[in-house]
């Protein structure tokens, strides 16, 4: 009776594996088999935020994320996991603070130049705004 009650989990899962692309198709499908199951996907699409929403791929990326926090029942592999999940966690972080430096220093010295560049015209033409 259980495996029953987890077939739309699963169908859900495997969908979004494939992402919007897929949910379309399935739904496509349902209105040519059957209207309503073709208005049940697209309503379920809609206020399940499928196809307007996140990314399905990235909604089953966290689904995979949140399956590979579970215990696998061996002391040691889920404290190797644990370490090494806090690992790339940290590493994710550090580099999105790198990239995050890099777009400000970007920014700064595209800032600069731009400030250099109308020191430049204002000292060679003091009257240039009064022109404008």
């Amino acid at each position: 009776m259980a495996e029953i009650a987890q077939w739309p989990h699963q169908a859900e899962a495997w969908l979004d594996g494939y992402g919007k692309g897929a949910w379309i198709a399935a739904m496509v499908l349902g209105f040519i088999l059957f209207w309503p199951i073709g208005l049940a996907l697209l309503a379920y699409m809609i206020w399940g935020k499928k196809m307007f929403g996140t990314s399905c791929k990235k909604s089953a990326s966290r689904s995979a994320m949140a399956s590979a926090r579970r215990s696998s029942g061996n002391a040691a592999f889920d404290s190797y996991k644990d370490a090494t999940l806090r690992r790339l966690e940290q590493e994710q972080a550090d580099f999105e603070a790198f990239l995050e430096r890099l777009r400000a220093a970007k920014d700064k010295a595209e800032f600069d130049a731009f400030m250099d560049e109308n020191r430049a015209r204002h000292a060679k033409d003091p009257d240039a705004d009064a022109q404008a």
